[in-house]
């Protein structure tokens, strides 16, 4: 039997490699796979748990469908809807926020990162999105979730709502407990100037990361310019320890090519730097550069991405809404 899968993206722009290798590449080989039922999901409420530019918000919700099917997703095959579109994601994220407990989300470590030292001005929203999330995931009968390692703890969470409701309510197996999807062979990508930080939207020079929308020229001169040390790469993966932009970069190759990160340092062993970015270079631009011009193709035509939207929300629609109703009425409404 198939699984039944739900993942959620952020619209908040610049979608970039880290994104591509570290869920997006995953979700194309999960719609692949005819056996999955996959639900693909433009996370809009989510994103506005910290200010957005009202028109920007928009025009970033269809880059990320835009983003979706330039990197293979087919939604022929999937559904791709986003959040604000389905009511039950916001009503169902309030009965299940009455069955949630404080003490669950005072240890997510997420908020405590996001909002910072002054956590006093952060939305409320920040602090309890991730009963949101489980709404979200809960809603579809979902089986599995695709998650890194940030959100697995949200993941936890999310069981944990589900089977106090089952428990409270007495009926077992109304909200399926899901399972997380780890990838194997993953190499969590970071900084191209700083192998300490994960590569990010939101860093401030754009020679850190590798976007989705960059063009052959950008990529190399990217790549160029990323950090590095002096010694040549390494004979074996223990050597990678201490250096962290190498291994970054080995990383990054053995992703894109689905190459243990062993195989990829057997093969560059010795070698120095400049020929190493040489072929890594190669390899981004192969991947990136078409998925990159079809993006902006795909962009220019809002009615051809409004109709893919259009036409998700009514499917997630028409299973979200029987999902609340009977919530609600085990819930005595």
């Amino acid at each position: 039997m198939g699984k039944k899968i739900f993942s959620g993206v952020q619209p908040t722009g610049n979608l970039h490699l880290g994104n591509y290798l570290g869920a997006i590449k995953n979700f194309v080989r999960l719609n692949n796979d005819s056996e999955n039922n996959c639900v693909f999901c433009v996370v809009d409420l989510h994103a506005i748990t910290v200010k957005q530019n009202p028109k920007e918000l928009r025009d970033n919700i269809r880059e990320t469908v835009a983003t979706f099917i330039a990197c293979g997703i087919d939604p022929k095959k999937s559904i791709i809807f986003n959040q604000s579109t389905v009511p039950a994601h916001a009503e169902a994220a309030w009965l299940l926020s009455c069955v949630a407990r404080m003490g669950w989300l005072n240890r997510m470590t997420q908020f405590k990162e996001k909002a910072g030292r002054d956590k006093e001005k952060a939305s409320v929203g920040l602090y309890s999105y991730p009963i949101l999330m489980a709404a979200d995931i809960l809603l579809y009968d979902t089986t599995h979730v695709p998650v890194g390692e940030d959100q697995k703890q949200h993941l936890e969470l999310c069981r944990d709502i589900a089977q106090k409701f089952n428990n409270d309510y007495n009926v077992y197996d109304f909200l399926k407990v899901p399972e997380p999807l780890i990838q194997k062979e993953f190499s969590r990508i970071m900084s191209l100037k700083d192998g300490t930080k994960k590569m990010s939207k939101s860093e401030l020079s754009d020679l850190g990361r590798i976007n989705l929308t960059d063009n052959k020229d950008d990529i190399i001169n990217k790549i160029k310019k990323a950090k590095t040390d002096t010694l040549p790469l390494p004979d074996n993966i223990d050597e990678l320890v201490n250096r962290l932009e190498a291994k970054n970069l080995l990383g990054i190759y053995s992703s894109l090519t689905d190459l243990t990160l062993e195989k990829t340092v057997d093969k560059f062993k010795g070698k120095n730097f400049s020929d190493f970015k040489e072929k890594l270079s190669q390899v981004l631009v192969e991947k990136i550069d078409p998925i990159s011009s079809e993006i902006k193709k795909l962009t220019e035509d809002k009615s051809f991405l409004d109709e893919i939207l259009l036409d998700g929300q009514k499917k997630a629609n028409d299973f979200a809404s029987k999902k609340l109703r009977k919530m609600q009425e085990i819930l005595g409404f």
